[in-house]
């Protein structure tokens, strides 16, 4: 029985590869490389900032140009990030009726905490969400484990009744390291064929996750 619900942010409650891409695309101009169009961004989402930046940078330039990069970007991201972000369609819906069934809820993002916090405090109904986590300074990201049970741990429930949902191998990981139930929908930033092979739950719109949620 799934007694509780874990969703990633981009690219499962929130489209915010448009406002990435051009906060990237400008951090990178600042450092004299050139930038990349959105399907290449997308491919570049999953792992936090520094990856996110270190995917962009050249291969042929040290970790230390990406940390420039990083830095170039979170600046710019700061100051952007709502002209670029907005929600998937059904989301809304779905997250009000998984409270009405008094479901706890709870976001869990390799984006930097303050960004993740700031979207989420934007984009949501206050309260929507009873615990909302990002990638702290000191933790490990995605698909380590230790945020997904932290939120376990808070919600008082054994990880094996917590579904964890997002769009991406890293999220599945997370979710078969932390021992949840891995739900992958397709609306994100990964091939669907990828995530077909998994063999993982594969749901295509916000009603199916409610139905296979509320049984």
């Amino acid at each position: 029985m799934i007694q509780a619900a874990i969703f990633d942010l981009d690219g499962t409650l929130v489209d915010s590869l448009p406002g990435i891409a051009a906060s990237l695309n400008r951090a990178l101009a600042t450092r004299g490389h050139a930038g990349h169009d959105l399907d290449a961004v997308r491919s570049f989402i999953g792992n936090g900032s520094w990856m996110l930046c270190r995917r962009g940078v050249p291969a042929s330039f040290p970790d230390s140009e990406a940390d420039a990069v990083n830095r170039a970007f979170m600046d710019d991201y700061d100051r952007t990030w709502l002209r670029g972000t907005e929600l998937f369609p059904g989301i809304t819906e779905l997250l009000a009726q998984l409270k009405a069934h008094h479901m706890p809820l709870a976001v869990l993002s390799n984006k930097p905490h303050p960004f993740t916090a700031d979207i989420v405090d934007s984009l949501f109904t206050a309260g929507t969400f009873d615990v909302v986590l990002g990638h702290r300074e000191g933790t490990q990201p995605k698909p380590d484990p230790s945020g997904a049970l932290e939120i376990a741990n808070i919600f008082d429930l054994p990880s094996t009744g917590i579904t964890f949902i997002g769009d991406s191998l890293v999220d599945l990981e997370t979710a078969t390291n932390a021992r949840m139930q891995p739900i992958l929908v397709s609306w994100g930033y990964r091939p669907i064929e990828e995530l077909r092979a998994t063999g993982a739950p594969l749901l295509h719109a916000t009603h199916e996750i409610l139905n296979h949620l509320i049984c």
